[in-house]
């Protein structure tokens, strides 16, 4: 069992950036894909960023191409997903998950973070 934990959101202004992290139990995480999900009430959770663990390669949604971007620290067995210029719309409940095989951008992932709130304001 994967144990996924996430920190880094938080209120901020428009325009403003966050770092949320992601961390992970698990020996081999450094090679786990890593997704980063988001939901708003009422919404269907979507796939906002990911990171392949066994090439690295990214997947990034279209509404936050050039703002968010990833990186990893494998010794400390975190990744974060730094959020640029922040809009009102990315207001949502971020959620970290990870998985060990499979289509990285896809989204079955098999394990959670309980999410950690990001809301920007205008």
């Amino acid at each position: 069992q994967v144990q996924v934990v996430e920190s880094g959101g938080g209120l901020v202004q428009a325009g403003s950036s966050l770092k949320l992290s992601c961390s992970a139990s698990g020996r081999f995480f450094e090679y786990y894909h890593v997704g980063w999900f988001r939901q708003t009430p009422g919404k269907e959770r979507e796939l906002v960023a990911a990171i392949s663990g066994s090439t690295g390669l990214t997947y990034y949604v279209d509404s936050v191409k050039g703002r968010f971007t990833f990186s990893r620290d494998n010794a400390k067995n975190t990744v974060y997903l730094r959020m640029s210029n922040l809009k009102p719309e990315d207001t949502a409940v971020y959620y970290c998950a990870t998985k060990t095989s499979g289509d990285y951008a896809a989204y079955d992932y098999d394990y959670w973070g309980q999410g950690t709130q990001v809301t920007v304001s205008s």
